[in-house]
């Protein structure tokens, strides 16, 4: 073969051949193509995140915020061109949610109470994750207002704001008194930070050097009267947290969480015929500290002590002495176990609702449908008072129960205007008007106390109006004006003062002067 010929030959074996775009690639190639860019790929992709840090560094809110001000500038040196500001727009009403209901307690469950937390400061605690609601008492039947708080005057109502509108609402001449009131509370509780019913006087000398304070009461009532005390300052704004004696209030509620029964809920022992009395008045200041605080530390003496209020209620009933129940129930006992629970469930803590229904159904069934007139433990019945202290003072005369059934009604959501036994309840208590008089023997804070917020939210001149003028004057000018007792009210005139003592009427004193902005009016007043 020629040299010519093998050349051709050559030209046409490679031009048979597929070219290199043409073949199909192989794993190999492949493979073999992606080790060669390999290197190339990272250093692209190392340098995307180089970038992307760059652009994450750059302050573009202020940029932003230095290009908006020069818009601005701007814009003002236009001297032909005028901008009027829009019309201001309406607050958006945000829509609160309804408290979620905690499991219900058994009563088999053990309270996990931490000793330690009775030493924490309350002001460290950023409050219940589980509360939802800043707003108090958004219950639509209680129009912002019934059960703690004070609706009248927005976010916790009238008790921050409340002084200021005293003569408005009929409380003109009372500031002097109630601030006096609230100092001499102040300066008569234990280091422990309770109250001592039958040892107040070791903490006297601060008001008046070297004096000392008469009238002591029972020490079985510890509990009760550092919950009275309590309610007086929680009445006027004070909290764990805010306010003038908000020190007073969280050393109060960490004593009270210190004689709970871990198993029971029991705030105190059971001791004589009215622990249930004291614990009720011990729970229902609780809860209404945890509701103004809303504090993790609080919540579960709170919910305790409510678990065992249902637990101490009669089946299908009301409350009186015993635990467990024996199936006796009476007015006053129910009065304040009632007030606990709805302050409860205005704190959003788990309550039994029947209690309400049971409870209603108890007070309609003391009250004479003739004479409206509430009954003690039976239908027209006197209370206690009767067999326990008539060596010093004469059989009931006023109508502490009737102001106690008519004050349950409001709580339960009832509405003079459809419901004419309350007015029925309300004559009654514009008959017996309140009048400071020792020697008639009529006094009794407990029922111008019950009186007092029964007739403010009656309101009106004919209810209202006369049993303010009268309440005021009793209370105002009986008040103790100089020495160590300035402030106070004297006890051993009162039927029941021997139990409570000084610390009882004084206490009891300050929640009468704090009925213009405790607790405002609710749905159905007038």
């Amino acid at each position: 073969m020629t040299q010519q010929q093998n050349d051709y030959s050559n030209i046409h074996i490679e031009s048979s051949m597929p070219k290199p775009w043409e073949r199909e690639a192989t794993f190999n190639d492949v493979l073999y193509d992606w080790m060669g860019r390999a290197p190339w790929l990272a250093i692209s992709a190392a340098a995307h995140v180089v970038i992307v840090l760059i652009m994450m560094a750059i302050p573009w809110e202020q940029m932003g915020t230095k290009q908006e001000k020069k818009i601005e500038a701007s814009l003002d040196q236009a001297p032909e061109e005028v901008f009027e500001d829009p019309p201001p727009e309406e607050p958006e009403e945000i829509e609160e949610e309804e408290p979620t209901e905690e499991p219900v307690l058994k009563d088999a469950e053990v309270s996990d109470h931490n000793e330690d937390d009775t030493n924490q400061d309350f002001e460290s605690v950023q409050g219940d994750p589980d509360f939802t609601s800043d707003s108090p008492f958004d219950s639509k039947a209680f129009n912002d207002a019934i059960g703690i708080g004070g609706g009248a005057g927005g976010k916790f109502g009238g008790r921050f704001g409340g002084r200021k509108n005293l003569k408005a609402r009929g409380g003109s001449g009372t500031e002097q008194a109630l601030k006096d009131g609230l100092e001499w509370l102040r300066w008569h509780q234990s280091e422990d930070g309770s109250w001592d019913s039958d040892g107040f006087m070791t903490n006297c000398g601060h008001i008046a050097a070297g004096q000392t304070c008469k009238d002591p009461g029972e020490a079985q009532h510890d509990v009760g009267m550092t919950g009275l005390a309590l309610l007086a300052f929680l009445g006027d704004g004070n909290t764990t947290r805010e306010g003038p004696y908000k020190e007073q209030v969280a050393k109060g509620i960490n004593w009270l969480k210190t004689q709970q029964d871990p198993d029971l809920g029991l705030i105190g022992e059971q001791v004589g015929h009215a622990f249930i009395y004291n614990h009720a008045i011990a729970a229902l200041s609780v809860c209404e500290a945890y509701y103004f605080s809303k504090s993790p530390l609080i919540k579960r003496t709170a919910q305790d002590a409510i678990k065992f209020i249902g637990q101490a209620r009669n089946p299908y009933g009301a409350w009186r002495y015993n635990y467990p129940p024996t199936g006796e129930s009476d007015t006053s006992v129910t009065g304040w176990c009632v007030f606990a629970l709805k302050s409860a469930e205005e704190a959003g803590l788990t309550i039994d609702h029947a209690a309400f229904k049971d409870a209603e159904s108890f007070i309609i069934e003391m009250t004479d449908p003739a004479t409206g007139r509430c009954g003690y433990d039976s239908v027209g019945s006197q209370s206690s008072r009767i067999t326990r202290v008539n060596d010093h003072f004469p059989p009931e005369n006023g109508e502490a129960m009737s102001a106690v059934a008519l004050l349950c009604r409001f709580f339960l959501g009832q509405d003079p205007e459809k419901e004419p036994m309350m007015a029925k309840h309300a004559d009654l208590l514009a008959k017996k008007l309140p009048k400071w008089d020792p020697d008639s023997k009529t006094i009794d804070f407990y029922y111008w106390y019950y009186g007092s917020y029964a007739m403010y939210q009656m309101g009106g001149t004919k209810y209202w109006d006369v049993w303010n003028k009268a309440m005021k004057t009793a209370v105002v000018e009986s008040q103790r004006k100089e020495g160590d007792e300035k402030g106070s009210w004297d006890a051993t005139v009162d039927p029941w003062g021997y139990a409570g003592g000084r610390v009882y009427t004084t206490a009891l004193g300050v929640l009468c002067l704090e009925v213009y902005f405790r607790y405002a009016k609710v749905l159905g007043a007038r």
